[in-house]
């Protein structure tokens, strides 16, 4: 596991000790990041479901300013923590031991808004809609901003949430990446 791209590319990133979870490969994260990107000029990104910090790292890599990560795994934390180290992003980054919906709350309170959010939950545990329609309902996602979920290619998210439209969908193996936009953004 390693930065792909930008500032940081080729760096190693530690994965979270025990098979908890499961990191985006690199394979997977690059094609992500070339549907969306693949380089930022500024703004806010959301890893909601950290694990080792892989996907929002790879965003301050690509020119992201700031970074929040939240896990609720006091493991992932700490490796999340280390991986922004290795890289020099301490400085640009926030990370919270949460679980999602206190750290959406959280985040409503403080009237932030993200132009990248990433979901990416353990996939037994699906939530994808309900967290969708929370980001909805309080606007946490800039007007451009994008929604990557990863998720089960065996889960079948509806084409719109709220005013969220799939914008892109793709399917690698078992992995399946969904990416939502505002419907009212055109291309």
């Amino acid at each position: 596991m390693r930065v792909v791209s930008g500032i940081c590319k080729g760096r190693p990133l530690k994965a979270v000790p025990g098979t908890g979870t499961r990191p985006t490969t690199d394979k997977v994260k690059e094609s992500i990041f070339n549907m969306i990107g693949p380089y930022f000029e500024g703004g806010l990104v959301l890893d909601l479901f950290a694990g080792s910090g892989g996907l929002g790292i790879e965003a301050l890599s690509r020119g992201m300013d700031r970074g929040i990560f939240v896990d609720r795994d006091f493991k992932a934390n700490q490796t999340v923590k280390a991986n922004l180290e290795l890289c020099k992003f301490t400085d640009c980054a926030e990370v919270y031991k949460n679980d999602s919906e206190r750290a959406l709350k959280a985040l409503v309170k403080r009237e932030i808004t993200f132009e990248l959010i990433f979901l990416d939950p353990p996939y037994k545990k699906q939530k994808l809609v309900d967290l969708l329609e929370e980001i909805h309902k309080n606007r946490l996602l800039s007007d451009m901003g994008y929604i990557v979920c990863e998720h089960g290619d065996d889960v079948s998210l509806p084409e719109q949430v709220g005013d969220f439209t799939i914008k892109r969908k793709e399917v690698y193996g078992s992995i399946a990446v969904t990416i939502y936009q505002w419907g009212n953004v055109h291309e």
